[in-house]
């Protein structure tokens, strides 16, 4: 007997709401890495929290989302994208429970670490669902919506932070999560499962129905037939740890090991973490530090949009190359005004402007293009755990930033710190020159097919 797909076969599918519930788990996502910047201000002097505890209480959801990625990489594949969603939507809610009670550090470490998971895994299996489910001729603005939903997550715990802070209510500022994790589970019941998925477990009508209702009628028999092709070619069983090194795939995963390390590796999550502190440490108060933040997170939103409109235009390594050089160059404007500046208001003011313009050439860049492209590159027998795998080393990437950037930021100082991420920028433009194909206009399968003729040749 065939399993649902979470829709009659037949029923007509509503792509807005398709894509919307495909997408909500950035929402928890983004609310759950934005809010802790928040909360950190609140707990330190109410914990007497040092730098180092303050890394492990950021650091800690970075660490739970590796093991979340990792179990993902075989959720997404036995069980279904749809259902890896569902099951991360229930670990978010449980997780957010026990931060919003936790008595004392330690549990809400431990809550922070259960809530990771559900980062970890929604993380590898939500890029998956929307690139599956999208035409080849918008899967980069459709994609791109789980970078908008993560950037609106982060906006909404700032602004959240920012509500709740005169009271001192840093447990609402967790509770809030709930809402988004009740709708993403609710929603997630009633969405499809992925076409591509579905014909590889042999369910053509299934797979038939949900192309009809997010594809032109006349691309769908087309695209069924390359999906056929790709699985003829790369045979019904799930991929295993062992095949990323196989010479089909070494280059797809040399791909995705730049993209998911040099997203985190930018340090955009020292900021996204610390952003108030570090607003503090340059002389804002903490409301004054809490509103930048809330600035900062207007800025990702926007330029997160920007990038949709653009990204299926312009295409994905023109955006990844312009972001790097934005990065560099206001990084290291940024290490030479904290330098220089010894006037605290008029350094934090140019503080702020410059990272304004660093998110913008990350969002538009580094941001929703990643995500995009690492559930692009993978040939469709590894796709479930190759995105996983590239999701498990971003997020210990994530975790090193998180848990190192108040260390470095007390040892060496912002200036200093900011001129190394720097640095790394300068990095990732000469990798992605070098090693990061264009994507843009193609179904995933095609992208499959021009991969085995490349490595033919």
């Amino acid at each position: 007997m065939q399993q649902t797909t979470g829709l009659p076969a037949r029923r007509k599918i509503n792509r807005a709401t398709l894509y919307f519930f495909g997408a909500l788990g950035g929402i928890l996502f983004g609310y759950d890495l934005g809010v802790i910047s928040g909360v950190l201000l609140l707990i330190k002097p109410l914990w007497h929290l040092d730098s180092f505890a303050q890394g492990v209480v950021g650091g800690c959801l970075a660490a739970g989302a590796i093991l979340g990625a990792v179990f993902a990489t075989r959720l997404t594949d036995r069980l279904g994208r749809r259902k890896a969603i569902m099951a991360a939507a229930v670990v978010f809610a449980l997780g957010t429970l026990g931060c919003t009670f936790a008595p004392d550090v330690t549990v809400l470490v431990v809550s922070r670490f259960v809530v990771g998971v559900a980062v970890g895994a929604s993380s590898a299996s939500v890029p998956t669902y929307l690139a599956e489910l999208s035409p080849g001729r918008a899967r980069g603005a459709l994609s791109s919506l789980n970078q908008l939903m993560i950037v609106s997550g982060i906006l909404i715990a700032y602004i959240v932070d920012y509500a709740l802070n005169d009271s001192g209510n840093w447990r609402g500022m967790f509770a809030a999560a709930l809402i988004p994790a009740v709708l993403l589970l609710v929603g997630m019941a009633f969405m499809p499962e992925t076409p591509r998925w579905l014909l590889k477990a042999g369910r053509e009508e299934e797979a038939r129905a949900v192309l009809t209702a997010t594809q032109p009628a006349e691309d769908v028999e087309r695209e069924l037939a390359e999906i056929r092709e790709v699985i003829s070619l790369s045979g019904t069983e799930r991929g295993k740890l062992r095949d990323l090194g196989s010479k089909l795939v070494r280059p797809a995963l040399v791909v995705a090991m730049i993209l998911a390390i040099g997203q985190q590796f930018s340090g955009v999550n020292a900021i996204n973490l610390y952003a108030p502190t570090m607003f503090t440490n340059l002389g804002f108060g903490t409301s004054a530090a809490l509103l930048a933040a809330v600035v900062l997170g207007l800025v990702k939103v926007l330029f997160t949009a920007g990038e949709v409109l653009v990204v299926d235009r312009w295409g994905r390594r023109p955006l990844l190359l312009v972001g790097s050089l934005m990065m560099a160059a206001t990084l290291f404007l940024l290490g030479l005004a904290v330098l220089t500046i010894h006037d605290t208001s008029l350094a934090g003011i140019t503080a702020l402007v410059l990272l304004i313009v660093y998110l913008a050439g990350y969002e538009l860049g580094w941001g929703a293009v990643v995500w995009v492209m690492i559930a692009e590159v993978f040939p469709l027998r590894v796709r479930g755990i190759g995105t996983g795998t590239a999701s498990v080393v971003l997020w210990a990437a994530t975790f090193a930033i998180t848990f190192i950037f108040p260390v470095m930021n007390t040892g060496i100082g912002l200036a200093y710190s900011a001129w190394i991420f720097a640095g790394i920028g300068i990095l990732l433009f000469l990798l992605v020159r070098k090693f990061v194909p264009e994507t843009k206009g193609r179904t995933l399968e095609q992208i499959e097919l021009e991969l085995r003729e490349r490595v033919r040749a």
